[in-house]
This record gives structure tokens, C-alpha cells and sequence, in this order.
């Protein structure tokens, strides 16, 4: 790989590092709002787990199988845990671990995760959303944030997402910002109760005449704050 060539770090002594992380991303205003990414904070904690409680119908089809119940798994309690693991993550630079913000407050989260540098250069992406904040442009504007900001400071390459056949809404936002479908992988992951098939989607470097936000600002869809 001739990563030198399109601008990616050549430099041995920041192999391994995270640059990039943490940031404040955005604020791009769309239908949905004002959207924003930070890093997850411990005091996220009542907001991510009243979101959830609520949501399960809305998020529980999409997520993969963990022990306990959906009830469980998502109280207050179990927040202080999973915001170490993730906050272990950023720091580590295996991960970009993001809040998303409307207006100033919690809405949900956009993770990239498995970020592998030399000879690479690549990481997958997930986001999940308030229900009551879908349909407004605000997970569209999140992941466009993201991309950005992998291609640009972090210096990624390639970006990739799965996504169940079925979910038209998460299929829509990846095709928005022109992820290419690549194919299905089988039995991909274990979710409510099965091995289902997952779509791969990507997006290299090289799939974008411009930033992934300036293209929802030329079609429309977004304005900067």
C-alpha cells in the first residue's frame, strides 16, 4: 500500500497512537436539529439508559445478542462500565467511542470500532438513535461528522458498516453518504435469537469528490451552525 502517496501517517513513531481522539465534532444543523458528537462522558449514564429502556422495540432487532435482558443490560448501573471500556478504547486508539448531541443533550451514539492502522488503515462504524429523533436527518449528520473526521485527522482509508437486510432506515443513511453496498456476508452475527445475514457496506478515501458533510450541505439536507 502506498499510503504515503494520498496523505496517510508514514511517520513509525506515531504508529499505534490515536490522533484524532478526543474531539468535539460538528454542529451541522439538520430538520432533526442542531447535531453534535463529543466523546461519551460517566454522567451520560440517565440519559443512555432512559433512551434505552424505552427504545427496545426500536433498537433490540438490530443489536447483537448479550447476556441478561434488554431491561438489565440497560439500567444506570451498567453505564459506569461500559463508558470505562469505551473510554479504554479511545485511548488506546482502537476505537472513537462519540455521544450524539441535539440541542446540547445525549440522543445516542456513534461508534468506530476495530481501528487497525499499518498496512490497513481501516475501522468499522455503528450508530444507534433516539427513536423519537429518526426521520429528522440526525443520524445522517452524525455518520457524515465521523467520516470526516476518520479520513481527515485520523487518517483512515477505509470505513466499513453491516447492516441486516431489513433495516431500510440504517441502509438509507449509508447510502446517503454514498457507502457502496460490497455483499452479504452469512450468519454474520447473533441477533434476537439467531445468526443472521449482514450487508457490507464501505467507503474509501477515494469514494469522495468532497467531505462527506459538504456533500448533505450541497444536496440540501444539512447547514452549518
Amino acid at each position: 500500500m502506498e499510503a504515503s502517496a494520498v496523505g496517510y501517517p508514514t511517520d513509525p513513531i506515531q504508529l499505534g497512537r490515536h490522533p484524532g481522539w478526543p474531539a468535539t465534532l460538528g454542529r451541522l444543523r439538520v430538520p432533526g436539529g442542531l447535531v453534535g458528537l463529543r466523546p461519551v462522558r460517566l454522567r451520560d449514564g440517565g440519559a443512555w439508559s432512559a433512551i434505552r429502556s424505552r427504545d427496545e422495540d426500536h433498537l433490540a432487532p438490530w443489536e447483537p445478542f448479550a447476556a441478561g435482558s434488554w431491561a438489565q443490560r440497560n439500567t444506570p448501573a451498567e453505564w459506569p462500565a461500559r463508558w470505562y471500556g469505551l473510554r479504554r478504547l479511545g485511548r488506546s486508539g482502537l476505537g472513537l467511542p462519540f455521544a450524539i448531541t441535539v440541542g446540547g443533550r445525549f440522543a445516542g451514539q456513534v461508534m468506530v470500532g476495530n481501528v487497525v492502522r499499518d498496512p490497513l488503515w481501516s475501522a468499522y462504524v455503528g450508530y444507534w438513535l433516539d427513536s423519537r429523533l429518526t426521520r429528522g436527518g440526525v443520524t445522517t449528520a452524525a455518520v457524515a461528522l465521523v467520516v470526516d473526521h476518520c479520513f481527515g485527522p485520523v487518517g483512515l482509508h477505509r470505513l466499513e458498516a453491516t447492516v441486516r437486510p431489513e433495516n431500510e432506515a440504517s441502509r438509507r443513511v449509508l447510502d446517503k453518504l454514498g457507502f457502496r453496498e460490497e455483499g452479504l456476508f452469512r450468519r454474520y452475527l447473533n441477533v434476537e435469537g439467531g445468526w443472521r445475514d449482514h450487508l457490507c457496506y464501505a467507503l474509501t478515501v477515494e469514494d469522495l469528490d468532497v467531505g462527506a458533510v459538504y456533500r448533505l450541505i450541497r444536496e440540501g439536507r444539512a447547514t452549518r451552525r
